[in-house]
């Protein structure tokens, strides 16, 4: 993995807590089925027990820039590759609380999956590149090169339920270490 997308720079621009998701705390899930890097299709409102769910703008390409020449200037953009390796580490961790745990972007399944591959991501990635979540939750966006992205947010979900949310998420490459803390601290 090329260290440009893993290192962040020093003076990113910190996001500010809008309140677009506050919401999404006690908010019971639709039925929504998005397709995953593993080939399934994944219902989050049908799994029970624990899951934690990022939300990420866009994985980038190794040996590509950015997807606009500003993109490190749009507080939370920048940080994705380095937040799902956080989670990608602490994976273990999260799975012996019981925990499962998933990405999801508005990036197309190949994409993702081709993020998981070269990230070594051990849990499946979403793709709501249709927006159906994205619209059913009333998620925070943003537009960059005519796409819609997810702003950075996590979310705690426990039987369809969501108990905890994280946004705006900030520093992305320690988040996955605090959402850890968090929910050991929180025992399911």
């Amino acid at each position: 993995m090329s260290p440009d997308l893993l290192d962040l720079p020093e003076d990113l621009p910190v996001p500010v807590d809008d309140g677009a998701a506050d919401h999404l705390d006690g908010t019971t899930l639709p039925s929504v089925a998005l397709p995953a890097t593993d080939g399934s299709a994944v219902d989050l409102a049908a799994l029970r027990g624990r899951t934690v769910v990022y939300a990420y703008p866009r994985t980038g390409e190794p040996g590509k820039g950015p997807l606009v020449a500003d993109w490190d200037t749009i507080p939370g953009a920048r940080g994705c590759t380095p937040e799902s390796c956080g989670f990608r580490d602490h994976h273990g961790e999260l799975a012996a609380l019981g925990t499962r745990v998933y990405g999801v972007s508005t990036q197309d399944t190949a994409y993702q999956q081709a993020a998981v591959a070269n990230l070594s991501l051990p849990f499946a990635l979403l793709s709501d590149h249709g927006l159906e979540l994205t619209r059913a939750l009333s998620l925070p966006t943003f537009e960059a090169a005519g796409q819609t992205l997810l702003r950075r947010l996590t979310m705690v979900i426990e039987d369809a339920v969501v108990t905890h949310v994280w946004y705006p998420v900030f520093p992305p490459d320690r988040h996955a270490g605090d959402v850890l803390a968090w929910l050991r601290s929180r025992p399911g």
